[in-house]
């Protein structure tokens, strides 16, 4: 790894590999580390995944583990925001710190009730009511974007 972690993105059992390879490309342009919780909706080292991220998955600090409670086991659940369109917090309402998860579920579902139930730690991205919700990748991207915006490191970027 050639720098630590700014935040970390976890996607909860993602189902589209092009989804999941953009949000890679996006997780190496704001120096964060991808985290991907089985199951997958894809094989890891599926053509198309890599296709995506096209020649920046190299350059990707990443892992999988196998469930939900490994991932806890190796970033605490207080550092965590679950985004969700279900949820009645903006993302622009609360401050993000170094180190943060941004914790995002699965194309079709979302991300479990269990999740969103914590409701002062949910936040959503807000939509006009015609969209249903946000590309995944959209969204990955909206948020990184905004906790590095609030850090002040959006100007450092180039320099990593």
């Amino acid at each position: 790894m050639k720098y630590k972690p700014r935040l970390h993105v976890v996607l909860h059992q993602p189902e589209i590999p092009y989804n999941t390879g953009s949000v890679g490309r996006t997780c190496v342009a704001i120096g964060a580390k991808l985290w991907l919780v089985r199951p997958l909706g894809f094989r890891i080292d599926a053509y198309h995944l890599r296709r995506a991220g096209l020649d920046y998955w190299q350059h990707l600090e990443w892992e999988v583990v196998d469930d939900w409670a490994s991932l806890v086991a190796q970033l605490p659940e207080e550092r965590h925001w679950y985004f969700s369109k279900k949820a009645t917090h903006s993302y622009a309402q609360v401050s993000f710190a170094e180190g943060d998860t941004l914790v995002f579920g699965s194309e079709s579902k979302g991300l479990p009730a269990e999740m969103i139930a914590q409701e002062s730690r949910c936040l959503r991205i807000p939509t006009r009511s015609d969209v249903r919700s946000l590309n995944l990748s959209n969204s990955v991207a909206i948020a990184g974007y905004e906790v590095l915006r609030q850090q002040g490191t959006l100007t450092e970027l180039d320099v990593l």
